[in-house]
């Protein structure tokens, strides 16, 4: 087993405190460890190594030089200048490997950095100042005689120490350029959520189990049944597990996730079965344009899906073009009217890993037997249930 157990119920926790967080538009220089601490009235705001502080631009702000970043790097060819991939006998190309998306730079892009890219030197000093890469070095100077195993950590806010994770050390090189986010479009790394669509999500959430009587009652990924935040549509890193295994056929290629292994098959050339078949992931079909592998997934079961939400009537396209030797590039943009103003799309550099490591989930899931326990205890004790955040079950 490559990472404990625990991490299902610290991915929910994870993603409720995030989501509270985004809601309740927390103060910056709380939230983002980048900008340093809150300067005095009159002063400019410093980080920690004294430098002048970024002033943090807004969530929906997009810079002339952001879009202009934007447009530049979704014009590159998908193909290093010179570069003819590996063919099957089929004559397509060949993408079949280990496949691994871990990085430092995530979905959306952190307010610290105005533009997509970054040169040499940029990205070099956002390496050396992010607060992962210092962790896995330093594991924040923990040691065992400061009682490693008393609770404190978990207390902090901390569901591991450095050990168990795996995120990537060194921002994404997509394309040849340094990138700061995942997306792409809209230029200002965001996801482009409509008022109506947060309130879907919203709806949604609720739905999701937070129970204390039956495992049926909790979600998915603490049941060991889909995770969906690494399986995709779209294909997302997190904190450990990113690797991919690609292994095609003549008329299907399979999508197989580090995490719990989950596994996706895209039927090529064909047509996309009933909706009131919908698995997880969706329902995948593919088909070759020129050299680059095309995806379209529908019909995602609600309690399904990955890091982008999907609405019933939603659509994720990806497409897989080998880029070089060393990497597959990744792109997809999803379309869902539903939840969102405009389609939304990004760019991933995939790079070659050597192996794809298990993950064993029901054999130590003591978090959902701990979970139920306490319920039982709580009903014993006569208290009343209540999930993360104080809603009563």
């Amino acid at each position: 087993m490559r990472t404990p157990l625990l991490a299902a119920v610290s991915m929910i926790a994870a993603i409720a405190a995030a989501s509270a967080a985004s809601a309740q538009q927390p103060d910056l220089y709380k939230t983002n460890p980048f900008l340093g601490t809150r300067p005095v009235a009159g002063a400019e705001p410093r980080q920690p190594n004294g430098l002048r502080a970024p002033e943090p631009l807004a969530r929906g702000t997009a810079t002339p030089e952001a879009i202009a970043a934007a447009k530049t790097e979704m014009a590159k060819p998908r193909t290093e200048p010179g570069y003819s991939p590996p063919r099957l006998k089929d004559g397509k190309p060949d993408l079949q490997g280990v496949w691994s998306n871990a990085s430092n730079t995530r979905l959306t892009r952190p307010t610290q950095f105005a533009t997509l890219v970054m040169n040499d030197e940029e990205a070099a000093k956002a390496r050396r100042e992010h607060p992962q890469n210092i962790r896995q070095a330093t594991d924040d100077n923990q040691k065992e005689a400061d009682g490693l195993l008393n609770g404190r950590d978990l207390a902090a806010g901390r569901g591991y120490n450095s050990f168990w994770i795996d995120p990537g050390t060194n921002y994404s090189l997509t394309k040849g350029t340094w990138r700061t986010s995942w997306i792409v479009d809209p230029p200002n790394g965001q996801i482009p959520v409509s008022e109506d669509g947060r309130k879907l999500l919203a709806s949604r959430r609720t739905d999701r189990g937070t129970g204390f009587d039956n495992p049926e009652e909790r979600g998915m990924a603490e049941r060991c049944i889909f995770f969906g935040g690494s399986s995709g549509p779209p294909l997302m890193n997190g904190l450990y597990n990113n690797n991919y295994r690609i292994t095609q056929s003549h008329d299907a290629v399979a999508i197989e996730a580090e995490m719990v292994h989950e596994t996706r098959i895209v039927r090529l050339n064909a047509k996309h079965n009933p909706s009131v078949l919908n698995k997880y992931a969706g329902d995948s079909i593919g088909w070759w344009e020129g050299d680059t592998l095309v995806v379209e997934t529908i019909n995602v079961n609600p309690t399904g899906g990955g890091q982008a939400s999907i609405s019933p009537t939603g659509k994720v396209i990806e497409r897989f073009t080998r880029y070089n030797d060393k990497q597959v590039l990744y792109e997809f943009e999803v379309n869902d009217p539903a939840l969102y103003t405009q389609v939304w799309k990004g760019e991933v550099g995939l790079n070659a890993a050597p192996n794809l490591y298990e993950y064993a989930c029901h054999e130590g899931n003591y978090g959902l037997d701990g979970i139920l326990k306490g319920g039982r205890a709580n009903d014993r004790r006569g208290i009343t249930n209540k999930a993360s955040g104080g809603r009563e079950e």
